[in-house]
This record gives C-alpha cells, sequence and structure tokens, in this order.
C-alpha cells in the first residue's frame, strides 16, 4: 500500500467509488447553451436533477424529491425519481431546452436513475 493511502471500508468505499467514476465521465461529458448537461445526485433518501450549462456555470432548471410538488408523495422512490424526470423535463422546456447530454453522476444506469432518465426522455427531453 501506498503511503497515506487510507483504507476505506463499506460505504465510504462505495462513495469514493462513485466519485472517481464521475470523475471519470466529466471527462468526456460537457453541456453547452444549445446541449446543456442534466446531472442526476442520488442519495439513500432522495434524488435531485440539474440542467446545466458548463459555459456559463449556470443551473437552467432543477427537481428534486424535496420539491414541494413531490415531497411526502405516494410510491416509493423510483415512483418519485419518475416524478423528478417529469418536473424537470418540464421545466427545461420552459426554458427553451429541447436536448441535454445525460450525466449519470457516477451511478448505474439502473433503478431510479433509469426511472428519472425514461420520464425525462416521456416528457420530451431528447438525449
Amino acid at each position: 500500500m501506498a503511503y497515506g493511502q487510507k483504507i476505506l471500508k463499506g460505504d465510504a468505499y462505495k462513495r469514493a467509488a462513485i466519485k472517481r467514476r464521475h470523475i471519470r465521465i466529466r471527462k468526456r461529458i460537457n453541456g453547452t447553451a444549445e446541449r446543456p448537461r442534466l446531472v442526476v445526485t442520488r442519495s439513500n433518501r432522495h434524488i435531485v436533477a440539474q440542467v446545466i450549462d458548463d459555459l456559463k456555470g449556470h443551473t437552467v432548471a432543477s427537481a428534486s424529491t424535496l420539491d414541494t410538488s413531490i415531497r411526502g408523495g405516494e410510491g416509493d422512490k423510483s415512483t418519485q425519481a419518475k416524478q423528478v424526470g417529469a418536473l424537470v423535463a418540464e421545466r427545461a422546456k420552459a426554458a427553451g431546452v429541447e436536448a441535454v447530454v445525460f450525466d449519470r453522476g457516477g451511478n448505474q444506469y439502473a433503478g431510479r436513475i433509469a426511472a428519472l432518465a425514461d420520464a425525462a426522455r416521456e416528457a420530451g427531453l431528447k438525449f
């Protein structure tokens, strides 16, 4: 083991792996004004989606399970992720965004991440 390297266990190891994957993904993905980046951030309890223009550094639209329209709603976490996907797509289209680049944030494209992406596609975002 290298000097100064810390041994991670359990959840800390998973978080570090997600962070490494996200850094690797961000080397290839970049959002522009015409095609901003749809970033998905997932925790054990909540999910957040943001549409970001990387050239300006501005958030164009966002939605999360903490929004009042979704918070405390019925259904499991996947159902809430679908609601977040539909809401962020609606807000992005209202801001004039038609197409995005999908950034899964280092998470696997399955479960809540896939549910959010499918709902955003059904609501009219192209990616």
